[in-house]
């Protein structure tokens, strides 16, 4: 998965899928997603196209798609799919996809950990990790001695030197620190790269839950206390002791809010970059031994750090002066808040309890589900190379790259008839446009695990073998040449992202996959899908943020005032628009925050849509009358049911928190309304709610 980057700089196409932990389950049976495995077949095997790709079990036919497009699109589907008690959002396209290929992969981790096969790379140790963490019985046994020498460095806390070697302690086994040390291109020569410090250590999602006098985020503030009291009473407290440590805890995660910033002012790359050399980072961090910690980490070679916020490092220097109490409960409650899955039931059960409030999940996951994500995420390039294998094949990619080359030549088309864009500026946003490099599936070089550690041991002490290896091979890269071919998410992820320090689009296998792309289907519903996808990454790299950034990646204005000062009064028509939705009473929609994703969005849109009519002009499809809608009907309902979801309020009050997506709805109808091939499809006439007085119209 992504690092969790304040820049907020690698843009995916959905948030993270909120996860939690769970007991074992009963054997469970596919999702019920009427689409087949994504065939792997050449154009003189592939049967005839199927007569549509649109789910008409889902269309809500009472409601006109020119009132409401979105319930029309998905509202069937929303009445016949509750949420599962396990999720907190749940949507048609990307849970479906995600259950379908975890199945996969718990097919290939028994039969890694029972010793069936060895013929993947690191099929032993994806074993080992798995099998460690379904048997739960041993992780209760084991119960907290495997944190040992990680909580008796805290306890040792009590000056300069021994809190310096507490904070390498966990920053070597991954934890969470008042900031985040790790490696990262320079944003101003991204050829290089360079250590970089974020603003980091709350346990809370957003900074506004401590600060905030609004009376839901109070609430939730008060419980999150009481849910610090009780992980501490499960480590041995005394009652009055954890409720001591929590009021620590909570005062010191409230001091770090106070000096971070905004999701907002996180938008902005420019806000984010100041380079310090190594003596002045030991100035700026002198109530740390700050070459100790560097020494210690096997960053001491580092000679540039790019310190993202700092105010926030001068705030942390600060609480380095203060009482140790305060630290050691602070780090104590870091280590118990990123291992709380992975610790003895008790610790579990209560930790769900959090992610209850937070998101109103009813259940856990089922145990089998939680350990096939960890080891995703602890080594999901091993996992992913046997699941490429079972799911898209090679044949596959070349599809995907073709309607990858069929978006990018409408981008090319758009920028060189844009009117408002004067010539200086197009000719650099085409050199952009040239340069960005697609990663389709899976890397072209996989991944080395070697030395990962991984054993038949406590799922804990694999766990943090894991965490320790992915430390050190991303400490390693300071002051190295920029791995071009390194990916961001593993092959198995039902995602997609644009890095703008790269300049490359990357879609995984596994969200290749139906109903997203299916290559034995019309055209309309792929463009309509995985087109779509494409679209709003390539859009991602020329929105209010990707826009900033150059053909190389580098951190530079290449836009002439009078343009940009165009682009941003048209990007504020779309951010008015948003700002007025209203998701929950009283609830809108940040139009700053999802200014991007919507941006991204409204091209998305137009890109795949406009691939679509001109492939449809070079090889029109024989139908035989399958069809029950024109193409171009059919394109956006496909596009409209990719987003078909049902969510928690909570989850919902959550995301409009901290989440740069708009929520599904207000995605497909606050793109469909801008566009007018939409309108047209459906005969939408001016009045109608989705076709507003002021069209914003960009890209």
């Amino acid at each position: 998965m992504l690092r969790n980057r304040p820049l907020g700089l690698a843009f995916g196409l959905l948030a993270s899928l909120p996860l939690a932990c769970g007991d074992p389950p009963p054997p469970v049976s596919p999702p019920n997603i009427d689409e087949p495995p994504l065939a792997q077949m050449d154009a003189s095997t592939a049967p005839a196209p199927k007569a549509s790709s649109i789910d008409e079990q889902a269309l809500d036919k009472s409601v006109s798609p020119c009132n409401d497009f979105y319930t029309f699109a998905c509202g069937g589907w929303k009445r016949a799919n509750p949420i599962p008690a396990e999720e907190a959002v749940f949507y048609r396209t990307f849970h479906g996809i995600r259950n379908r290929n975890e199945i996969i992969l718990r097919q290939l981790l028994d039969e890694f950990a029972a010793g069936k096969r060895r013929d993947e790379p690191f099929a032993t140790e994806l074993g080992a990790f798995y099998a460690s963490c379904l048997n739960e019985d041993q992780v209760d046994k084991n119960g907290l001695q495997p944190l040992d020498g990680i909580l008796s460095s805290i306890e040792a806390v009590g000056d300069k030197k021994t809190l310096t070697g507490a904070l390498t302690v966990l920053a070597l086994h991954g934890l969470s620190l008042p900031f985040d040390f790790t490696a990262s291109q320079d944003l101003k020569d991204t050829t290089r790269v360079i250590a970089e410090i974020d603003q980091s250590g709350l346990g809370l999602p957003d900074r506004e839950y401590y600060l905030s006098k609004d009376a839901a985020k109070v609430a939730i503030a008060r419980q999150y206390k009481t849910h610090v009291a009780k992980m501490f009473g499960l480590t041995g407290l005394s009652e009055k002791k954890a409720s001591e440590g929590a009021d620590l805890v909570f005062a010191f995660e409230s001091d770090l809010a106070k000096a971070s910033m905004t999701k907002e002012e996180l938008r902005n790359p420019d806000n984010l970059y100041h380079l310090m050399a190594k003596d002045t980072l030991g100035r700026a961090l002198s109530n740390l031994d700050a070459e100790a910690f560097l020494k210690g980490i096997g960053a001491d070679g580092a000679a540039a750090f790019n310190v993202a916020q700092p105010k926030f490092l001068q705030r942390v220097n600060a609480l380095a002066r203060g009482d140790f109490d305060h630290w050691k409960a602070y780090l104590k409650w870091q280590v118990l808040h990123a291992l709380a899955s992975r610790l003895p039931a008790a610790f579990v059960q209560e930790n769900f309890k959090l992610v209850q409030v937070l998101q109103g999940t009813v259940a856990l996951p089922a145990r089998w589900t939680r350990c096939v994500r960890a080891t995703d995420d602890a080594m999901g390039e091993a996992l992913g190379r046997a699941f490429v294998k079972k799911t898209i094949g090679e044949k596959g990619r070349e599809g995907v790259q073709t309607l990858i080359a069929s978006i990018e030549h409408e981008m090319n088309m758009s920028l060189t008839k844009l009117p408002w864009m004067d010539d200086a500026t197009r000719s650099a946003a085409l050199t952009k446009l040239v340069a960005i490099e697609n990663k389709v599936a899976h890397p072209e070089v996989w991944r080395d695990y070697t030395g990962i550690g991984i054993a038949k041991a406590a799922y804990v002490a694999n766990a943090l073998a894991a965490q320790k290896f992915e430390f050190a091979r991303q400490i390693t890269k300071i002051g190295k040449t920029v791995d071009r071919k390194e990916w961001l998410m593993s092959p198995p992820t039902a995602n997609a992202y644009y890095e703008p320090l790269k300049n490359e689009m990357v879609f995984p296998a596994g969200i290749l996959q139906p109903p997203f792309y299916d290559a034995s289907r019309a055209q309309a519903g792929n463009f309509g899908g995985v087109g779509m996808v494409m679209g709003h990454e390539l859009t991602h790299g020329f929105d209010d943020e990707g826009n900033k950034f150059d053909a190389k990646g580098n951190l530079r204005n290449w836009w002439s005032p009078s343009v940009r000062k165009e682009f941003d009064t048209r990007a504020a028509c779309l951010k008015k628009q948003f700002d007025q939705y209203e998701v929950l009473p009283g609830v809108h929609v940040n139009g700053a925050l999802t200014l991007g994703e919507n941006l991204a969005d409204l091209g998305g849109i137009k890109l795949a849509y406009s691939a679509m009519k001109t492939q449809m002009e070079k090889a029109p499809q024989d139908t035989g009358g399958r069809f029950a809608r024109s193409p171009e009907q059919e394109f956006f309902i496909a596009f409209a049911q990719g987003w078909c979801a049902n969510e928690r309020d909570e989850y919902m009050k959550q995301q409009i928190a901290i989440n740069a997506h708009s929520p599904p709805k207000f995605r497909v109808n606050g793109s469909a309304s801008h566009f007018k091939p939409f309108a047209d499809a459906f005969s939408c006439k001016e009045g109608d709610a989705m076709v507003p007085k002021e069209r914003c119209e960009i890209w």
